[in-house]
């Protein structure tokens, strides 16, 4: 039967009852008292040198307060990368300074050159008009491969190169690699591109900032995934306000898919524009600014070549690629591309040898960072298609070309060559599985009925691996990451018995409330009603590092377990003091202490009231009260997988591509919330066939965005995606978290795009058309011209 509460229950999510019941408190919600408000002067042009601003007409506005430009930052620090990564050569990265208003050039549509502070939000949208920049308009730097050979024209001056970076991973592997594709009996080649894609979140970014000149304190609200870096990154970088004086909070965020985990200008400008004025500023993005000022995603450019001998026994995989880094370094833009890519370039399979060239540009477009799956859907992108044209070349099947160089269940821990530890899985169970809910041996009487009404059928496989729950810090501190990647929770119990668990992850749809209520619940013994979830506020929390990389339920959730299991330790000892016993002796289960052998027995809730009623406490012994922070660091990365299969219908006359069936067998390890679990992988899927058949952000030669608004960029709706079949019953929980989770949030976004691909292609030669690639989104103007191209 299944379970009404605990863990592996599907527990209704409570925080649905505010959002259902328009009861969310979302940052544009907010309102401050004499709050201001904010409006930003962006550049028309991709790429231009800003010879003077003259704010003397905007100052003379009705209403206006102050204007800012990037000379008020001249002295500040700027944004910084996350990561710093070190090229093939051993040079660093080339990092260019990013300041919170553009200083000296403007280098995308979009970017922010000065701001207006105003009475009214419409006062200042008026201001902004009236500024007089003179902007020099400079060419645009638009094309990867032109950017890196073109030293003339430089993005950032200073740098004296478009390149940020040429990494190779692992180069001890190179000369090897090399070797095997030498000798190799076959070699498959792929030259593709991952498109770029806007993140689009419901909630478009807000930031208010607000200057107390009393005590010196900052407070600012935003729409955060990541408060507590967010206070980092502005206090020790950008502004150099202590972080003891800076206050973050993000209430209830409406999505962001990654792109709300770095720090943007936007925020540190309110922050700054609040002590020049004295009173707070608002700032609320609208969908237009958001289109150019939002990092994207992905933006790709990949050649893949698979060697395998003439059975399809993988020997070895290379890769060249050439990622768009934009006009500026996000904070995670740079490990995007690398360690989040590189290192699954050898996927669930046992290839002996692998080797990854990254070639990180920068270009005069919005700045790209991580977007769900960030670095994995490229990764397996890239190897599921050429893997599923290797097998068309040898005439092998899709599925049993994956089984003969899966990893097996007897292997683990399996170290890859490209340097990650898997520590468990079993990847035929999950691709045994999806045959099993697609109904693959159906799919050739589906076909026939297809061909009847004048379609072609496809069907498209993928089996993907991930890395989430990037950790840990020791490890990645050696490859360049810039912070530590722990966690940290207090579970807070009252007199009463109830409690209040504080985390530093933050939730934007994932369910947090519902399912680290669960966890604690189970733990405990006690009501899920009786637990609070605290989280957003960075005066609240210890510290926490957020929400992003599928990290919460494992990361986050270890802090807590551990935490609570300390709640459980101290909670024993006051129990064998009531009851005059060893706490040795002392039994904690369903929620009650029970001294072993005897009927004595104290609940919880009793428990918890004697912690704060200490009346004949040992105080040298045992602290009243019963509250306990733990901060966790994962010993390694978790590694969800699964296989994915996707049923198409062409129509070869126009080109138009239905999914039409859509099946995903997932391993997510231990699983809390089987209802939370759907839900992830539903909305991932979804995003995953939007990227294949539909989205793309796209500039012309002068950097001018053409899809910068709904009108143009294309987003899926509830008839571009079929009724999935999701099922995560294979279940190989992770060795090294107590929870054994894997995490699931990324998973529906990096397995279907290679799916849905695989599945246009194999529509196409049932049809006897002789197409073996089509570049995301699979458009109907790009089928019908590769069929074309075909005849």
């Amino acid at each position: 039967m299944p379970k009404d509460s605990g863990i592996g229950a599907s527990s209704k999510r409570r925080e649905d009852v505010r959002f259902l019941t328009g009861k969310g408190k979302y940052t544009a919600d907010i309102s401050v008292k004499d709050q201001t408000f904010a409006a930003f002067a962006r550049s028309s042009v991709a790429h231009g040198r800003i010879n003077s601003i003259d704010i003397a007409a905007a100052e003379a506005m009705p209403g206006v307060l102050a204007v800012l430009t990037g000379e008020d930052f001249a002295e500040v620090g700027g944004n910084p990368a996350g990561w710093l990564i070190t090229s093939r050569d051993g040079e660093p990265m080339k990092e260019p300074k990013r300041s919170p208003l553009a200083i000296g050039k403007v280098r995308h549509v979009g970017d922010a050159y000065a701001a207006v502070i105003a009475e009214t939000a419409a006062q200042a949208r008026d201001a902004v008009e009236a500024l007089d920049a003179d902007i020099e308009e400079l060419d645009a730097i638009v094309d990867m491969s032109e950017a890196i050979e073109n030293s003339d024209n430089l993005v950032h001056d200073e740098i004296g190169t478009n390149l940020c970076y040429d990494w190779g991973w692992i180069e001890d592997n190179k000369a090897a690699v090399d070797a095997a594709f030498e000798s190799a009996p076959h070699v498959t080649s792929l030259e593709l591109v991952n498109n770029r894609l806007s993140p689009n979140a419901m909630e478009p970014r807000v930031s208010i900032g607000d200057y107390d000149a009393s005590t010196g304190d900052y407070t600012l609200h935003t729409t955060s995934q990541n408060p507590h870096v967010t206070r980092l990154l502005i206090g020790a970088f950008v502004m150099g306000i202590p972080e003891n004086k800076l206050t973050v909070i993000a209430p209830d965020v409406g999505g962001g898919f990654g792109s709300k985990i770095y720090h943007y200008g936007e925020e540190a400008v309110v922050l700054a524009a609040s002590k020049k004025i004295n009173r707070p500023v608002k700032w609320v993005c609208d969908r237009s600014e958001a289109f150019v000022t939002d990092a994207h995603g992905r933006d790709h450019v990949t050649k893949i070549e698979l060697a395998t001998d003439k059975e399809g026994n993988f020997l070895a995989v290379r890769t060249e690629t050439q990622a768009n880094m934009g006009a500026y370094l996000s904070n995670f833009a740079t490990v995007t591309p690398t360690f989040l890519h590189g290192t699954l370039m050898a996927g669930p399979y046992k290839t002996p040898h692998v080797y990854v060239n990254v070639k990180a540009v920068f270009t005069n477009t919005v700045p790209v960072d991580a977007y769900r799956g960030a670095g994995r859907p490229e990764a397996t992108y890239s190897l599921e298609r050429v893997i599923d044209k290797c097998a068309r070349e040898l005439g092998i099947d899709q599925l049993e070309i994956r089984r003969k160089n899966f990893i097996q269940p007897d292997q683990f821990p399996y170290t890859t060559p490209v340097a990650l530890v898997y520590d468990t899985g079993d990847y035929d169970a999950t691709l045994d599985k999806v045959a099993e809910i697609g109904d693959l041996a159906g799919f050739a009487a589906r076909r026939e009925a297809s061909e009847a009404k004048g379609k072609l059928r496809g069907l498209g496989i993928s089996t993907w691996i991930e890395a989430c729950g990037i950790a840990p810090s020791a490890l990645v501190g050696q490859l360049g990451a810039r912070v530590g990647l722990f966690d940290a929770a207090t579970v807070r119990v009252n007199a009463t018995g109830s409690l209040a668990v504080m985390t530093g992850a933050h939730s934007h749809g994932q369910g947090h409330e519902t399912v680290f209520a669960q966890v604690v619940a189970e733990k405990l013994g006690i009501a899920e009603e009786q637990i609070e979830i605290v989280h957003g506020d960075t005066s609240k929390i210890p510290f926490g590092m957020g929400s992003y990389g599928s990290r919460s339920l494992a990361v986050c959730g270890s802090a807590i377990v551990r935490a609570t299991e300390k709640i459980i330790a101290k909670a024993t000892k006051i129990a064998a003091h009531m009851m005059e016993a060893d706490a040795a002796d002392v039994v904690f289960e369903n929620g009650n202490f029970t001294v072993a052998g005897t009927d004595k027995s104290k609940s919880f809730g009793d428990v918890a009231l004697c912690a704060y009623v200490p009346h004949n406490f040992p105080h040298e012994e045992l602290e009243p009260g019963l509250e306990e922070s733990a901060f966790y660091d994962p010993a390694n990365f978790t590694y969800p997988a699964g296989a994915y299969a996707c049923e198409v219908e062409v129509d070869p006359d126009t080109g138009e591509v239905d999914v039409v069936g859509f099946a995903a067998a997932d391993d997510f390890g231990n699983v809390i919330n089987p209802m939370v679990v759907n839900g992830q992988v539903h909305g991932g899927v979804g995003q995953g066939i939007g990227q294949a058949l539909m989205e793309c952000v796209v500039h012309d030669g002068n950097g001018q965005p053409l899809t910068g608004s709904y009108m143009d960029y294309a987003m899926p709706r509830a008839n571009d995606v079929p009724s999935y079949v999701v099922d995560h019953s294979c279940q190989t929980p992770c060795t090294h978290n107590p929870l054994g989770v894997k995490g699931c949030g990324e998973a529906g976004a990096i397995g279907s795009p290679p799916a849905v691909v695989n599945a246009v292609i194999d529509a196409l030669q049932s049809g006897g058309i002789n197409v073996t690639h089509v570049d995301m989104p699979v458009s109907p103007s790009r089928v019908w011209n590769a069929i074309q191209a075909a005849k």
